[in-house]
């Protein structure tokens, strides 16, 4: 056993209820995580998700305080995930960033790896203090700057959306094939190992120093240490019986402490792995303007620290300022081929009960949650095709499968509110899109061979949004249907398609895949106006405050003959 903590490092030794309460967050983290995979099949999926997520997963996103002040800020919304992220902010005000060295998965996981690595690497570490270590502020003023104006940033490089999605899209498929059989796994896609070696360099960022992410990159750190600055009430204090032994400025993996002892307040997560090592008691966690017995510090040392360290940060603050102005300015301008923001003349086809795009895009944190927790991998994240404001957005993709009639689990996942948790009975009403055929490749439509397989695929799911007419009908001399000619081909009724894409799936399931009949589906979900339901978060509440009042009426028997007060609407 002691070689075993011997190997964790000494932070183990020194402070070992936090590296507890870091394994047992790690733990739940994952569990709830990895437990959204089930069930696949049962027709209770629901029911059993509703069950299981007494604490949901989407709880520890909610407790990243950057992912969700700024996707509230960039939508111009009051989330759940905003009010959880306050009450995070504020118990800074007891324990800086508690978040950090208590409570974030990512940092758990990067103190594993660097333990993992040994004193070998030590020698390749790069110098603490330097220019590097304030690029996290640069990288959260980008992201600030993106929110003000509406382009939602912190999704791609906060701590917990971070996580969370390497981990489901690098973990999860295999986590998928072994439940479930590898069959059932739908293929990889750029996006996916893109955001499986993101979180992959951010381990391997361990081998320039500890906690290296951490302290250089990582801007929800940054976050929290700027309302450490300003607004703790405890902080870290030196008595005078201090030897200068230097074990407590070995210990520290976050570089909170100069080389006098004083602390980076910053820096410093209160950890307390310093005051662990400490010979004699000397380092103790009190009220910031407790300052009795204190150690005699080298002023000019400190004051020198604290003066090096204000100028890289407003230097890192202005440099990551100008970097989201040009970002903004460049939203809607191609550059080598690339786009910033969604080109307007794109339509991707989201998940039910999604709201309008900008509202979408403005909340999602691009966390992988949804894609998750679909039982039948219909959502797939998206790559940085229609723009880098998508990038790792939920897209469905109904060539693997359809999207099922007795799941709402996407909304249920959702942290912030971008895909709506709707009741299973609305969301089996509620449109995607609609499904269109491409008559030049649909095999009867073509003429080519007899197929019903959609009409019968929508009428199982019970939507009968497709029915049979009889095409390539061969005409006798007076201009009559010959009997026997032509083809029963599909077509799609719009008032009842919800653009599951059961059609789909199974139309490039048999005839692309397994009959190499056509090179891709013939009949596709296409999204855009008209095609699908997308109700804003005013509207939405808007429409169910009438629904309240007409059943209100109802229950006290007053005629609702006449129209009710509902506001207009969008499609």
């Amino acid at each position: 056993m002691r070689r075993a903590v011997g190997w964790l490092g000494p932070g183990w030794r020194a402070a070992p209820l936090r590296r507890v309460a870091q394994l047992l967050t790690l733990g739940l983290f994952l569990i709830l995580l990895f437990h959204l995979a089930w069930p696949l099949d049962s027709s209770g999926s629901t029911r059993l998700l509703e069950g299981r997520e007494t604490i949901g997963v989407e709880r520890f996103l909610q407790m990243d305080p950057l992912a969700s002040l700024a996707s509230a800020l960039s939508a111009r919304t009051w989330t759940v995930a905003l009010a959880i992220g306050v009450v995070v902010m504020l118990a800074g005000l007891i324990m800086p960033r508690v978040f950090c060295s208590h409570i974030c998965p990512l940092g758990t996981m990067i103190d594993l790896f660097d333990a993992s690595l040994g004193r070998w690497t030590r020698r390749h570490h790069l110098r603490q203090g330097q220019w590097w270590t304030h690029l996290r502020y640069a990288i959260l003023a980008s992201v600030a700057v993106g929110a003000v104006v509406g382009l939602s940033l912190a999704g791609l490089v906060a701590a917990m959306p971070l996580v969370t999605r390497g981990l489901v899209y690098a973990v999860g498929p295999v986590q998928l094939g072994l439940l479930h059989g590898w069959e059932s796994v739908p293929p990889m896609t750029a996006s996916q190992w893109a955001a499986a070696a993101l979180m992959l360099g951010v381990l391997l960022l361990g081998l320039l120093g500890r906690r290296f992410w951490c302290r250089c990159l990582c801007p929800t750190g940054a976050l929290m240490g700027l309302a450490a600055s300003w607004l703790r009430i405890s902080d870290r204090k030196v008595s005078s019986s201090c030897i200068n032994c230097d074990k407590c400025r070995r210990t520290c993996s976050f570089g909170a402490i100069n080389n006098d002892y004083s602390t980076r307040p910053a820096a410093c997560t209160f950890c307390q792995d310093c005051g662990g090592v400490c010979p004699v008691g000397a380092i103790a966690f009190v009220g910031r303007w407790d300052n009795a017995d204190q150690k005699q510090l080298r002023e000019p040392v400190a004051a020198n620290n604290t003066r090096a360290d204000l100028q890289l940060s407003r230097r890192s603050m202005l440099a990551g300022t100008a970097a989201g102005i040009a970002a903004v300015a460049l939203r809607g301008v191609p550059v080598l081929g690339w786009r910033i923001g969604q080109s307007g003349d794109i339509h991707l086809v989201r998940p039910p009960g999604s709201l309008p795009e900008s509202e979408f895009l403005a909340l999602c944190v691009r966390c992988g949650n949804c894609v998750q927790a679909c039982p039948s991998k219909v959502l797939r994240p998206i790559g940085a095709s229609a723009g880098l404001e998508s990038a790792w957005t939920p897209q469905a993709v109904a060539n693997w499968a359809g999207c099922r009639q007795d799941c709402n689990n996407c909304g249920q996942a959702c942290p912030t509110g971008a895909i709506r948790n709707l009741p299973l009975e609305e969301k089996r009403a509620a449109r995607m899109g609609r499904a269109v055929v491409d008559e030049a490749t649909c095999l009867p439509a073509s003429g080519r061979q007899e197929c019903g397989l959609c009409v019968t695929r929508c009428a199982q799911a019970g939507y009968d949004a497709i029915e049979f007419r009889q095409v390539h009908v061969e005409l006798d001399e007076y201009d009559m249907p010959v009997e026997g000619t032509g083809f029963q081909a599909p077509l799609v009724l719009p008032e009842k398609c919800v653009g599951c894409g059961q059609c789909q799936a199974i139309c490039h399931q048999v005839n692309r895949r397994e009959l190499r009949l056509l090179k891709a589906s013939a009949i596709v979900v296409q999204a855009g106006p008209g095609n699908e339901d997308r109700l804003s978060h005013g509207s939405y509440l808007a429409l169910r405050q009438a629904e309240q009042q007409a059943r209100e009426a109802e229950r006290q028997n007053i005629d609702v003959s006449y129209p009710l007060d509902i506001p207009d609407l969008p499609d």
